[in-house]
């Protein structure tokens, strides 16, 4: 098609110049002193054009010539640019390959050709990430050494380079997650520091901020930075629910006085006090540290919905309330009672209402529901022991020593 339009073009061209110079009588006179020539209009004017254009490629011949060093350099140039990239790509091919030591050499290789190259100075990209490449492939060998320097070599680069730069980010977040590894906790936390605000809320930097507050025992930072994970969707909601539950339990048993557990309880945002087992370990370090009330506190709102917790979730409570019963008020025994009848098949249910009524001095009421949980060889040992204990106290008071050392002996008994 192009052809034929071309051919078209010519035919114009030659229809025209057919009718314009065909017939033109026009004439062009030269004088220099006596001397005169004379040319037709039609021979002056493709001399013309034909003069131009041999003038035109002189100049460009000459052009050629002069350009011919510089030309020559860019090429020259170019080509080991290309080596460069080259050499980055194999790099990046035998890393994933999990050739680390090839990827190594081809990184290293990479840096020395652009070492070579002046026009190449400038490329802290590629220096930066033939660093990081070559240092990721250490890091897969566990040489620390040759790591770290390369490590340090990348940041050099990217300190001098503009700010806010994909490859200044990826060099501070490998640093740290290498530092994590190494379990330099503090390392890793100086390097997520340097990061613009905007990456640290990204879920990578999130992961590694996670974990180095794990590993220093930071608990609350973790649990927070944990919330925001999971906002972010970076777990599926089960591990969502498990790794919240985990780091809230973390921060409660961290507490080692009374302050400090009712700091924890008040770090903790409602949906984990709606925890029953966050609840639950709450009311037994509460229970421990002396203070039963603010457990029994904590445990009031899932006590009063129990039907709608599971059934491990009700005997995570009710356990629970079992050990922080001491100087129990009234209020608990209508609501105890209720759940003695609505859960007769539930050995943990059955000993915290024991508790409670023994812990009043319901004697009466207690005997029954700590028989049936001192029975249930399901129920957790050390809530059996105590159903056991209690049930001897009962016995001692109504004098009936034979009956209480027969219960002290199956406490004992118990493994």
């Amino acid at each position: 098609m192009r052809g034929a339009i071309w051919l078209v073009l010519l035919f114009a061209a030659a229809t025209v110049a057919a009718l314009t110079l065909g017939d033109n009588k026009g004439l062009v006179s030269f004088f220099y002193g006596e001397w005169r020539v004379d040319l037709s209009l039609n021979l002056f004017l493709i001399g013309a054009i034909v003069g131009a254009f041999a003038l035109l490629m002189v100049i460009q011949g000459i052009d050629s010539l002069i350009t011919l060093p510089t030309r020559a350099k860019a090429w020259r140039a170019l080509k080991r640019e290309r080596a460069a990239q080259s050499a980055l790509r194999e790099a990046m091919a035998e890393h994933f390959a999990g050739r680390f030591n090839r990827a190594h050499k081809a990184a290293q290789r990479a840096l020395a050709i652009q070492a070579g190259t002046d026009e190449l100075a400038g490329d802290r990209e590629l220096r930066v990430l033939a660093h990081l490449l070559a240092a990721r492939s250490m890091h897969r060998v566990q040489d620390r050494t040759r790591r770290d320097q390369l490590l340090r070599q990348a940041l050099k680069a990217v300190r001098r380079a503009a700010p806010q730069q994909a490859v200044d980010e990826s060099a501070r977040l490998l640093g740290a997650e290498w530092a994590l590894d190494d379990g330099d906790a503090p390392r890793a936390r100086s390097l997520l520091a340097e990061l613009a605000p905007g990456v640290t809320r990204r879920t990578q930097a999130l992961r590694l901020k996670l974990r180095a507050a794990q590993l220093q025992r930071h608990h609350a930072e973790a649990l927070g930075t944990a919330r925001l994970l999971a906002k972010h969707q970076a777990f599926s909601l089960e591990a969502a629910q498990g790794m919240l539950r985990t780091l809230a339990l973390q921060l409660i048993d961290a507490a080692h006085d009374v302050d400090q557990l009712r700091r924890a309880w008040a770090a903790l945002e409602e949906a984990d006090r709606s925890d029953a087992f966050v609840a639950a370990r709450a009311a037994r370090r509460a229970a421990a540290l002396g203070m039963p009330a603010d457990g029994r506190q904590w445990l009031r709102p899932l006590w009063n919905r129990m039907r709608e917790l599971s059934a491990e979730q009700r005997a995570q409570v009710a356990l629970a309330l079992a050990l922080a019963c001491e100087d129990i008020g009234t209020d608990w025994l209508q609501s105890t009672e209720a759940a003695q009848q609505a859960y007769v098949h539930e050995a943990a249910v059955q000993a915290a209402a024991g508790a409670v009524f023994a812990a009043r001095g319901l004697w009466g009421k207690a005997r029954r529901p700590l028989e049936s949980a001192a029975a249930d060889a399901h129920l957790e040992p050390a809530a059996r022991r105590a159903a056991w204990r209690t049930l001897a106290r009962l016995a001692r008071e109504e004098s009936d020593e034979e009956r209480a050392l027969r219960c002290e002996q199956a406490a004992a008994a118990i493994d």
